[in-house]
């Protein structure tokens, strides 16, 4: 069964060396998820837009993203709102695991989609904040718990904060 391994990230720099280490030790990048608030939207932004890499690199510039080249090689790069959290840029698997979570969350805000994701309260209680705060949550989905240690270690060695793992549910 696939389970997926989460970090906070402090900052943009931060989440690209995240997940360039987890490239280069062989994770493919779409495996690699990405979710941040995204501060340079308005909170009239439209509601979804659906892209996928390697327009990945094109909106980031269309769109004001400011994320950086590594996140923007990861599948399905775009700009979600969820209620109550505001504009979020999301990249790799979380992204459709989201939109239609979104849909779903009205009430629960990002802390009921991340539960749909399989997070436990607690701990998606805990990302909500730091997502909302500026940091940016990053998971791996894994098939084996050597690859989970490896993300994790890859995750300690960059100083991440938050570091946990999960059965995932079903999307």
């Amino acid at each position: 069964m696939k389970k997926a391994v989460f970090c906070i990230a402090k900052n943009l720099e931060q989440t690209e060396s995240i997940v360039n280490n987890l490239k280069t030790a062989g994770f493919l990048t779409d495996d690699i998820s990405v979710l941040f608030p995204d501060k340079t939207t308005t909170k009239d932004f439209a509601y979804e837009k659906h892209t996928k890499a390697p327009e990945g690199a094109a909106i980031g510039g269309a769109v004001g993203l400011g994320t950086g080249a590594v996140v923007g090689l990861l599948a399905g790069i775009g700009a979600l709102a969820i209620p109550g959290v505001g504009p979020l840029i999301a990249a790799g698997p979380i992204m459709g695991a989201l939109s239609g979570a979104a849909v779903g969350a009205a009430s629960g805000g990002l802390a009921g989609a991340l539960i749909g994701l399989g997070i436990p309260e607690y701990e998606a209680k805990r990302y909500e904040g730091k997502i909302e705060g500026g940091s940016a949550l990053i998971s791996v989905h894994t098939d084996s718990s050597e690859e989970r240690d490896q993300a994790k270690e890859i995750f300690k060695n960059a100083q991440a904060e938050d570091i946990s793992s999960t059965g995932e549910a079903s999307v």
